[in-house]
């Protein structure tokens, strides 16, 4: 069992949608990645035979993915890190990371679908909007995701280009809508 904090980063849902335990929460940047919606999902905001979107991190030099950081409590810290695999079964895959925030750096860990799993799409915009504007699974609408992570990260103060741009295809495709069911 650990004895250091473990630090847990969250770019997606796990901004607001938190299931877990934690005992701190701080805003943080990645440096080295951006966030794409990239990555399928057919257990979450989509089905296997109507896969929704949601993001994933992608390898960028230039780039800082901006969310939080969530102390994990040591406590039943196996418990923990296993309902997250199980939330983040889909593709994700633990990786370590080393976050920054206003207090220093973190060593924490991410979930991150790289390319090699069969969930991955790198596709534009125009193709992923449509999708989204109409895939719903277990967890709810697709577009819900997209605009609860538009104003989850502007609520950080840190919002994401293409997020922005994803939000505003989708109430394009949707109509204007900007309803979250």
């Amino acid at each position: 069992m650990p004895t250091s904090p473990l630090w847990l980063f969250g770019y997606g849902s796990l901004i607001w949608r938190i299931d877990f335990p934690f005992e701190e929460r701080r805003t943080a940047a990645l440096g080295g990645w951006t966030r794409r919606f990239w990555q399928r999902s057919t257990d979450h905001r989509g089905t296997v035979a109507a896969p929704g979107r949601v993001v994933t991190l992608i390898p960028d030099a230039a780039a800082v993915c901006w969310g939080v950081a969530y102390r994990l409590p040591l406590e039943n810290l196996d418990r923990t890190l296993a309902d997250l695999d199980y939330r983040e079964k889909n593709g994700y895959q633990r990786q370590s990371v080393t976050l920054e925030t206003a207090t220093g750096p973190l060593d924490g860990i991410a979930y991150v679908a790289d390319e090699a799993n069969p969930h991955f799409e790198q596709s534009s915009i125009e193709i992923m909007a449509p999708v989204i504007a109409r895939a719903a699974g277990p967890s709810g609408a697709n577009r819900e995701y997209v605009f609860e992570l538009e104003a989850a990260l502007a609520a950080l103060s840190q919002p994401d280009p293409h997020v922005t741009e994803v939000a505003h295809a989708v109430r394009t495709e949707v109509g204007g809508s900007t309803n979250r069911a």
